[in-house]
């Protein structure tokens, strides 16, 4: 039996949607779900039109205390258009091992954190990466480490991306910022 094109490709996307893979090259971030810390989807398209700051976090790593750095931004920045949106990872030695709830805990008692957070994902490159890091890696480098910001403009690209060992209170990013809103 032979299956015309169209056939052939619905099969594959059907097949690439199953794997949690998008069908077509994503072009914006706001074109993804994700699942929040407590499991519900979540469609980052509700972001769309505000500047985001995607973070790969940790609970025992030396950048945590960045935590209440991102909380402040966010809470300056909220007004403005300014979202963070942090993404546990325990890539990096080990450092984020804690369960959905661990975390949240973690978070809301140690750094009072009001923004968004996503469930844990691998943001290295290679197998099992997900999918906002295959976009959010398209052009820019992977983490390195924990707490590696990517900045997005308000159509969903990326603009970018800030190592581990700039702060959420460093001009350099702020600025970056600030640019990113005009």
């Amino acid at each position: 039996m032979r299956l015309p094109l169209r056939g052939f490709v619905a099969i594959a996307a059907l097949a690439l949607t199953a794997m949690n893979l998008p069908a077509a090259p994503v072009t914006s971030l706001y074109e993804l779900t994700v699942n929040s810390l407590d499991g519900k989807p979540v469609d980052l398209a509700q972001y769309k039109g505000h500047v985001v700051l995607v973070v790969n976090t940790a609970s025992k790593c030396g950048f945590t205390p960045q935590y209440a750095g991102l909380e402040k931004l966010y809470l300056a920045y909220k007004a403005k258009g300014v979202v963070v949106l942090g993404f546990p990872s325990d890539d990096f030695g080990h450092q984020e091992p804690g369960s959905p709830e661990e975390i949240a805990a973690f978070c809301t008692k140690k750094y009072n954190v009001t923004f968004p957070m996503f469930e844990k994902v691998v943001v290295k490159k290679g197998e099992g990466q997900a999918p906002v890091y295959q976009f959010l890696t398209t052009g820019f480098p992977a983490p390195g480490w924990n707490f590696c910001k990517y900045l997005v403009n308000a159509k969903g690209e990326v603009i970018k991306e800030f190592p581990s060992k700039i702060t959420p209170e460093s001009p350099e990013l702020l600025s970056a910022i600030d640019a990113a809103l005009k």
